[in-house]
C-alpha cells in the first residue's frame, strides 16, 4: 500500500521519519526520496539481516548519504522507538509507519522456520534476542495454554483439537519440525476445498506468541505521545484482525483525549492491482492519523 502510505503521511523534504518495520526497505525507498535533501530517516527491524539489506538498497539507490537523507538504522522492535528516539536525542518525529506484516523473505527463509509448506526447524523468532523457540513453547505449555494461543491470535476453531493432538504426540516423540507441525494440524482438521491450509492458523497463532507481537504492539501504541510531534502523521498497516482492533482502539482514545484525529475513519484495504499483484496483501488494513499534540507518555 505505497501509494496509501506516501498520502496519508503527506512528507516533505527536511522531515524526521521513523519506519518501525524496515523489512526489506520498499517503503523507506519512496520515504527517503520525499524527505530528501536534509531529512532524516530512523528505521527499525528486528531481523539483523533485514536492516544489512535495506541499507545497502537504499544506500545504492542514491537516497540516502550525501544530497539524499540521513538514514540511522536500529536493531529494535516497534516496542523500542522511544528508546531509539531517547537514544538520537530527538523529541518526536513528523511521520511515522508501522507495518505489523512479516516479510516475504522472512517467511520463505528456513531459518525463521515460518512456513507449513517446507521441511525446517521449528523456529519462528524473527529476532535474534527472542530465547524461545516455537517447538520450546510447545513442549512447555499444556493443553489449555496451547488452546488459549490458536483462539486468542488466531481464531482457529479446531484450537482444542489441535491442542490435544500436540500434547498426545509430544508424549511419545517431540515435536520439533515445521513438516511435523503440519501434518499434525492436517490430521485433525478437516481441509475444504478452497479455503487456506489447514495449518495456517496454528502457524500464525505460534509466531505470534513467540515474537510477543500483540504485546510489543500495545507497548508502541501507548508510547505515541513521546514518539509524535505536533501535526506529524502515522500510518499504521495491519494483517490481523487482533492488531487492526488494537489500533482501532487506540486511535479512539486519543481521539476521545483530543489527542489525535483520524485521517481514515475506516481502514484502507489495498487496491484491486496490487492484490492480484501480491496475493499476501488482501489482508493489509491502513489506519492514518493526525497527531494534534498532548502529554508525553508516562
Amino acid at each position: 500500500m505505497l501509494e496509501e502510505v506516501l498520502t496519508a503521511l503527506a512528507l516533505r523534504p527536511g522531515a524526521v521519519v521513523m519506519d518501525c518495520t524496515l523489512g526489506r526497505g520498499g517503503h523507506a525507498l519512496e520515504i527517503a526520496r520525499q524527505i530528501s535533501p536534509g531529512g532524516t530517516l530512523v528505521a527499525l527491524d528486528v531481523d539483523p539481516e533485514n536492516l544489512k539489506y535495506a541499507r545497502k538498497r537504499l544506500e545504492e539507490a542514491g537516497v540516502v548519504g550525501e544530497g539524499g537523507a540521513s538514514l540511522r538504522t536500529f536493531h529494535a522492535n516497534f516496542g523500542e522507538a522511544p528508546d531509539v528516539l531517547a537514544a538520537l536525542d530527538i523529541a518526536g518525529v513528523d511521520g511515522l509507519l508501522a507495518d505489523f506484516g512479516v516479510s516475504t523473505n522472512q517467511l520463505l527463509d528456513t531459518r525463521h522456520g515460518l512456513s507449513f509448506n517446507s521441511e525446517a526447524p521449528l523456529d519462528m523468532r524473527l529476532d535474534p534476542r527472542v530465547k524461545e523457540k516455537a517447538s520450546d513453547l510447545l513442549a512447555q505449555w499444556d493443553e489449555k495454554q496451547i488452546a488459549d494461543v490458536l483462539y486468542q491470535y488466531a481464531q482457529e476453531r479446531f484450537s482444542y483439537r489441535i491442542a490435544r493432538k500436540i500434547v498426545l504426540t509430544r508424549a511419545t516423540e517431540p515435536i520439533l519440525t515445521t513438516g511435523q507441525l503440519a501434518r499434525l494440524v492436517r490430521s485433525v482438521v478437516p481441509a475444504r476445498w478452497g479455503q487456506i491450509d489447514p495449518a495456517t492458523r496454528t502457524f500464525q497463532a505460534l509466531r505470534m506468541a513467540v515474537n510477543s507481537e500483540l504485546a510489543v504492539l500495545e507497548d508502541f501504541l501507548a508510547s505515541l505521545p513521546a514518539l509524535l510531534k505536533p501535526d506529524a502523521r502515522a500510518a499504521f498497516i495491519s494483517f490481523h484482525s487482533g492488531e487492526d482492533r488494537l489500533v482501532k482502539q487506540a486511535v479512539r482514545g486519543y481521539e476521545e483525549a483530543g489527542q489525535c484525529a483520524a485521517l481514515t475513519k475506516k481502514p484502507q484495504e489495498p487496491a484491486e492491482m496490487e492484490t492480484t499483484r501480491n496475493p499476501r496483501s488482501r489482508s493489509a488494513k491502513l489506519r492514518a492519523i493526525r497527531w494534534t499534540g498532548g502529554p508525553p507518555a508516562r
